[in-house]
C-alpha cells in the first residue's frame, strides 16, 4: 500500500487556504523522500565528479537534472550543454570540503551552517546562483558577529563581504569591529587586518575603547606583526589623535616608541599641535588654530574621565539616577576642571497626554504601563562660564551578553544641543529576565561625554 496511507496527515481546518476544503500536508514526507533520493542515487542521471583544485581528491554525488535545474540557471546551463553523464566541477578545498552540504540544500532546502563554513558556502552559492541561499547565508553572518570562535571570523567576513561588493554585510562587520575594538585588540584576528580596513577603523570617531592610548599600542602591535610598507604606516600614524593622549603619557612614547623614533619626522607637526593644544586654553587656541579637525575630537573612551557605567538592575520597576564627573576637556589645560552630570532613567515615561489626570477623587486616567517608553537624561549639575566655546556631546553605550561575551548591542548619539535621544531602547524588551538587552536581570549602560571644542567665528568689518 501507499506510504503516505500509513502516515497521518497534518490536516488545515476548511478556509486555512484560499480555496475551499480541508488542506492534506505531506511537504515533509516530499523532502525526505528528495533527500533520500541523493543519499541513495536512485534514478540518477547525472554524476557529478567535484574535483579539489591543486589536489588528487575527488567526491562523486549522482545526483537529477531535474532538481539540480530547478535551484540553479548555471546548473541548468552546464547540464544542457554537457557531453557525458558526467559532470566535472573543480572547486577549491575550502568550498569542496562544504560541497556535501550543498548539494544536499539543493534537494531539501535546509543547511547547518558553523561559522568557518559560511564563506565556502556563501561562494558555492553565488557561484551556481542558488539566490535563497546566498541571502539566507548574509543574513546568517550578520546575526552571528557576536559568535565565540577561536580565531575570530569578523575581519574574515568583513573582507569577503568587501570582495563580493555585499554592502550591508560590510556595514555591519565594520560597525561590529568599531564597537567592540577592545576585544578585536585582545583577540587573534587583529593580526589579520588588512591595511584599508585598519586605516577605515582608524579615521573613525565612533569607536568605542578605552583610550587613544590603547589604540596607539594596538596599532603598534599590527605594524610589528604586519611589517606594512613605509606609507601606510605613515597613514596610520597620522590618523592617531595625539591630542586625546595626556602630555605625560606623549613624552613617554616619544622616548620609549621605537615607532615614535623612527616616524618621529612624519607626524612632529601633529605632535606639535597635540602639545600646544595641551598647553594653551582651548579658546586661546580657537582663535589661531581649526578645532574641529578630527585631531581634537574625542572618540568613544570608556576611561574614568569620559564618563562612566551605569547598571540598572530591574530596570522596568522605577526610575532611578545617578551623578558622575568627567573631565572639562581633553586639554592638559582642563585637566583639573571638572562637569559633574546628574543622568535620569526612566523605563516607561509618559508624554503629558497619556499622564494620569489626578482630582479630589483620585486618579481619573490610570497610566498603562505599555504606554510608556524608556527615557534618559544627561545634564550637567551647574552652569559655567568654564562651557565657553565647548559643547557635549553624549554617548549611551548599551552592552549585552551574546553566547557568553559581553558586547555593545546599540550606541545610543545625543545630539550636541539636547539633554536627550528620542529612540532610546524604543525596541527594547526590558520586560522579560531573558531579554537579549539584559544582563543577569540588569541593564548594562555606559555615559560617555565627549566635549568638541569650537572655532571661533571671526565678526566681520
Amino acid at each position: 500500500s501507499c506510504g503516505l496511507c500509513r502516515i497521518p496527515a497534518a490536516l488545515k481546518p476548511e478556509g486555512a487556504s484560499e480555496s475551499s476544503g480541508t488542506v492534506i500536508n505531506h511537504s515533509m514526507i516530499l523532502v525526505q523522500r528528495l533527500e533520500a533520493l541523493l543519499a541513495q542515487g536512485n534514478g540518477s542521471d547525472v554524476s557529478l565528479r567535484v574535483q579539489t583544485v591543486h589536489s588528487d581528491e575527488v567526491k562523486v554525488f549522482q545526483a537529477h537534472s531535474l532538481v539540480l535545474s530547478l535551484q540553479s540557471e548555471v546548473f541548468e546551463g552546464l547540464l544542457e550543454h554537457r557531453n557525458s553523464s558526467t559532470l566535472t566541477l573543480r572547486e577549491p578545498a575550502d568550498c569542496a570540503a562544504v560541497f556535501e552540504k550543498f548539494i544536499r540544500y539543493m534537494y531539501c532546502g535546509e543547511i547547518a551552517v558553523q561559522l568557518e563554513q559560511a564563506i565556502p558556502l556563501h561562494k558555492l552559492a553565488s557561484k551556481y546562483t542558488v539566490l535563497a541561499l546566498q541571502h539566507g547565508l548574509s543574513q546568517y553572518m550578520t546575526l552571528h558577529l557576536a559568535s565565540d570562535s577561536p580565531h575570530g571570523h569578523v575581519v574574515n567576513w568583513y573582507h569577503y563581504a568587501m570582495q563580493i561588493g555585499d554592502v550591508a554585510l560590510r556595514d555591519s562587520c565594520l560597525q561590529f569591529l568599531s564597537w567592540n575594538l577592545s576585544s578585536v585588540f585582545q583577540s587573534g584576528e587583529w593580526g589579520s587586518v588588512s591595511a584599508d580596513l585598519l586605516l577605515s577603523l582608524l579615521q573613525r570617531s565612533d569607536l568605542i575603547l578605552q583610550s587613544e592610548l590603547e589604540l596607539f599600542e594596538a596599532l603598534e602591535a599590527w605594524i610589528g606583526q604586519n611589517q606594512p610598507g613605509g606609507l601606510t604606516i605613515e597613514n596610520a600614524l597620522r590618523a592617531v589623535r595625539y591630542a586625546m593622549i595626556p602630555p605625560q603619557q606623549l613624552f613617554r612614547l616619544q622616548k620609549q616608541s621605537p615607532l615614535l623614533l623612527k616616524y618621529h619626522q612624519s607626524i612632529q607637526d601633529l605632535l606639535y599641535m597635540a602639545f600646544q593644544f595641551h598647553s594653551a586654553s582651548p579658546l586661546q587656541l580657537a582663535k589661531y588654530f581649526d578645532v574641529n579637525c578630527s585631531l581634537f575630537t574625542p572618540r568613544n573612551y570608556l576611561s574614568a574621565a569620559w564618563g562612566s557605567p551605569w547598571v540598572i538592575n530591574n530596570p522596568t520597576r522605577d526610575d532611578r539616577s545617578m551623578s558622575f564627573q568627567t573631565q572639562l576637556g581633553p586639554s592638559g589645560h582642563d585637566a583639573n576642571k571638572k562637569v559633574t552630570w546628574n543622568a535620569l532613567f526612566s523605563p516607561r515615561w509618559l508624554p503629558v497626554s497619556l499622564r494620569p489626570v489626578y482630582t479630589e477623587h483620585g486618579a481619573i486616567q490610570a497610566a498603562r504601563p505599555d504606554n510608556g517608553h524608556p527615557r534618559i537624561i544627561v545634564t550637567p549639575a551647574t552652569s559655567s562660564a568654564d562651557f565657553a566655546g565647548v559643547s557635549f556631546q553624549k554617548t549611551v553605550v548599551v552592552a549585552v551578553r551574546q553566547q557568553g561575551k559581553v558586547l555593545v548591542r546599540h550606541v545610543y548619539n545625543f545630539h550636541q544641543s539636547t539633554e536627550e535621544t528620542g529612540d532610546f531602547l524604543a525596541e527594547a524588551d526590558l520586560q522579560h529576565r531573558g531579554s537579549d538587552y539584559l544582563i543577569d536581570s540588569s541593564l548594562y549602560l555606559h555615559i560617555v561625554v565627549k566635549p568638541i571644542y569650537h572655532s571661533l567665528i571671526k565678526a566681520k568689518k
